[in-house]
């Protein structure tokens, strides 16, 4: 018994189109060019971290370009629907052993923060402080910025 061969297929090779098939020399496509983006603040440093049932939320990079460690002590304070923390040796809030920001739920229930929602997190070491941004609030500002006309007032 012997078994039938089949030989490959391989398509000739192109040759290119002279310049009479193609009606001329063709035109460079032109380039998308990406808008100028702003940098993002010096000593910024950004993340994100979701809200746990006890009111915690961390991201390690966020906690780490601080430099607080577990025992420093936090006021933790809102306004406009953001959540600010700074280092203040009579604060209320004290950090643990793993670094998390901890809203306490008077805070949580201000600005409208529930269990599993997400948070822009920034850290300003120059200024010793972390805020934490819900997404309602960023959208709001990301929709006074909006690129597409139509968007500024377009419900999420």
């Amino acid at each position: 018994m012997t078994a039938d061969v089949i030989a490959p297929v391989i398509p000739p090779r192109s040759r290119p189109l002279s310049r009479a098939g193609r009606g001329g020399v063709p035109r460079p496509m032109s380039l998308a060019v990406a808008p100028a983006v702003r940098p993002a603040p010096r000593g910024a440093v950004y993340g994100t971290g979701r809200i746990d049932a006890s009111g915690r939320v961390a991201d390690r990079a966020v906690t780490e370009a601080l430099g607080w460690g577990s025992g420093d002590r936090l006021t933790v304070t809102a306004t406009d629907g953001v959540v600010v923390a700074r280092r203040d040796p009579h604060g209320m809030v004290t950090l643990p052993a793993r670094a998390y920001l901890f809203i306490p739920a008077a805070l949580r229930r201000r600005c409208g923060l529930r269990q599993g929602d997400m948070v822009l997190l920034a850290a300003f070491p120059g200024q010793d402080a972390l805020a934490a941004y819900p997404l309602a609030v960023v959208d709001r500002a990301l929709r006074a910025h909006a690129p597409f006309p139509g968007t500024e007032g377009a419900q999420p």
